[in-house]
């Protein structure tokens, strides 16, 4: 019986590979026609949209992996089942209950290549491809918005207007209230180093705000002690999406502290938690598809189920994640909603053909 599992753990692998052969040079060639709208812009050459196009395919493979892993269960126990392979095995005595774990330990290695590309892969990719795209249309490595990057740091507020690094920032604006003094002080910096696990300020003019007038100081440098390390920072700058677990739960910890609603990059997380369920729930959907009709659909039909059931899914996380935006509900429970529907609907349909 381990040849058995092996063959249909196998037989899903293979299918989603090949499902993700397909659909990601399709990814690939819309994300490179973006691209190409950049092109001739400053340095922006061919090559580099390209690269950059390159290093934003892990990521993508990341978010349809579970889809990828529906269509490829379809496809390739699809292919057992018009050979009548399917029908040999519960004739043999194979029960349902059988064939399906043996297609979710396929499951299971798939979930845990997802996780792999999603922690350890696509961050990394990312961020070195928006990097890439930056200097070769701004000329330097600068990670600028037309505001700059705001935080609440510990009672002060911070507005950083020009990261070049993580350990080198510029253009710093601190305003801190003094309760003791009944003034305001707000610090502006030219610049910023990390050194020895703390921020040094250089080119600092301070102005106290209080009962007796406006007080300016200037001061060549000085220590600056922020929970803003640059860990934190080469975190912020990107979109939390593009953010492994680890980054997003360190993140989530630093606003929590500082008594911020950060329950878009909650939501984020627990959704990145609940990947590898999801995985394994398309697996699990896909048997129950293929045994009521196991001989009759063609490898076209089973695509398109994949696609519909791909298309539903989506359409059903993406609502509960606004619903949690909105109406303020648990990111943990409208992250398990999408693959415990799936899990339910699934485990109904197994009861009837099982």
């Amino acid at each position: 019986m381990r040849i058995l599992d092996r063959y249909l753990a196998g037989t899903v692998i293979g299918g989603t590979l090949l499902a993700l052969a397909v659909l990601l040079p399709l990814l690939g060639f819309f994300l490179l026609s973006e691209e190409m709208d950049q092109v001739g812009v400053a340095g922006y050459r061919f090559v580099d949209a390209l690269m950059v196009m390159g290093l934003s395919l892990p990521r993508y493979a990341y978010q349809i992996f579970p889809i990828a892993t529906l269509i490829g269960a379809l496809v390739g126990l699809g292919t057992l089942a018009s050979r009548s392979e399917l029908v040999a095995m519960r004739a043999a005595g194979v029960s349902v209950a059988r064939i399906v774990g043996s297609g979710l330990l396929g499951g299971l290695v798939l979930a845990a290549l997802a996780v792999v590309v999603g922690e350890l892969i696509a961050p990394v990719a990312e961020q070195r491809g928006m990097e890439l795209r930056r200097t070769a249309l701004s000329g330097d490595v600068a990670q600028q918005t037309p505001y700059g990057f705001w935080a609440v740091d510990e009672g002060a507020y911070v507005n950083i207007r020009e990261i070049e690094s993580g350990a080198s920032i510029k253009d710093i604006y601190i305003y801190q209230a003094d309760s003791s003094a009944d003034t305001l002080v707000a610090t502006h910096a030219e610049g910023a180093r990390y050194v020895d696990g703390q921020w040094v300020l250089e080119g600092i003019s301070r102005s106290r705000v209080g009962p007796e007038g406006v007080k300016v100081e200037r001061v060549p440098s000085s220590g600056w002690s922020s929970m803003l390390d640059p860990g934190l920072l080469r975190l912020v700058v990107v979109d939390p999406q593009m953010l492994p677990a680890w980054g997003l739960w360190r993140y989530i910890r630093f606003m929590t502290l500082n008594q911020q609603d950060a329950t878009a990059y909650e939501v984020v997380f627990w959704g990145k938690v609940v990947h590898p369920l999801l995985t394994l729930s398309m697996v699990l959907v896909s048997v129950p598809i293929l045994l009521v009709s196991a001989r009759s659909r063609g490898i076209g039909s089973r695509i398109f189920a994949g696609i519909l059931a791909g298309i539903l899914y989506y359409l059903v996380s993406r609502t509960f994640t606004y619903l949690a935006l909105l109406f303020n509900l648990s990111p943990l429970a409208s992250a398990l909603a999408p693959p415990l529907l799936f899990i339910a609907a699934a485990t109904l349909l197994l009861r009837r053909v099982g």
